[in-house]
């Protein structure tokens, strides 16, 4: 005889009611009081009368509180219903992204040393690329195939967290043209910005004639906003010098981002 399985996560996956009663739920919880029924049934793409007959359910088992016509609000007993499943979710989330994708993802990185095919090498970050040597480290993975010294090498079975933090960005605010352009830049203190940073870019023909002015070539212009927001990621702090009416915009993207910043404004009094 067949044991009936009672994970909580194979009841939730395998039943569609399961499915739909939290799915009904949380729109209830997201919309309360007012909860449009036709609007619950287009986004889940059921009926109005199913989505009314879920939430008579819902009301009999004390998990939704009905005040009135159209109004309905999710009591404890419903959040609480709520929360397990998401916690369920949650935990199998967890072990997709750790147990399954580390396990057949295959990571590039830069030998640090001859390595063989089967070594078990410690990944690491620096200067903005991964790096995979014979010394433990935090994150320690797998090598697939031969590599020598300066190659790329392929990383597989990574545990562990990569070691390495965030770089930050100075957003140095210059002028248009219109206000100046790079004739009303403070040099002295841009040189002093862009002195110890990993990279520097521009956003504006202003921005690129300052640098240039300061005996700096700019190392990204076109796609300057990406490149810098990448190579913050990977541990390169930089200096981007834009132009002062694409500035908030920019600030955005970067706590969008969650990165770390600093405001400079290089406008000569």
């Amino acid at each position: 005889m067949t044991e009936t399985r009672t994970d909580p996560l194979s009841t939730l996956l395998r039943s569609k009611r399961v499915i739909t009663r939290l799915q009904i739920l949380v729109e209830i919880a997201e919309h309360q009081p007012a909860v449009r029924q036709q609007e619950i049934a287009q986004k889940m793409g059921v009926t109005p009368q199913a989505v009314s007959e879920y939430i008579r359910e819902l009301v009999d088992e004390g998990m939704v509180a009905a005040h009135g016509r159209g109004r309905y609000s999710v009591t404890r007993s419903g959040i609480e219903w709520i929360q397990s499943q998401a916690e369920t979710l949650e935990a199998y989330a967890r072990h997709i992204r750790r147990d399954v994708i580390q396990q057949v993802a295959t990571w590039t990185a830069i030998a640090a040393v001859d390595l063989r095919e089967g070594d078990q090498v410690g990944v690491y970050m620096k200067d903005g690329f991964l790096y995979a040597s014979r010394e433990p480290r935090s994150a320690m993975g797998t090598v697939v195939r031969d590599s020598r010294a300066g190659e790329d090498v392929g990383v597989t079975r990574l545990s562990g967290l990569i070691d390495h933090s965030e770089g930050c960005v100075r957003v140095c605010k210059v002028p248009r043209i219109e206000r100046g352009g790079s004739r009303r830049i403070q040099k002295d203190r841009l040189r002093d910005l862009i002195r110890d940073v990993g990279m520097v870019a521009a956003v504006g023909v202003e921005g690129y004639i300052a640098l240039e002015q300061v005996g700096r070539k700019p190392d990204m212009f076109f796609g300057a906003r990406e490149g810098v927001i990448e190579a913050a990621f990977h541990g390169i702090s930089s200096a981007i010098l834009i132009v002062d009416e694409e500035f908030t915009d920019f600030l955005k993207r970067l706590e969008g981002a969650g990165l770390s910043y600093t405001l400079h404004d290089l406008t000569a009094p």
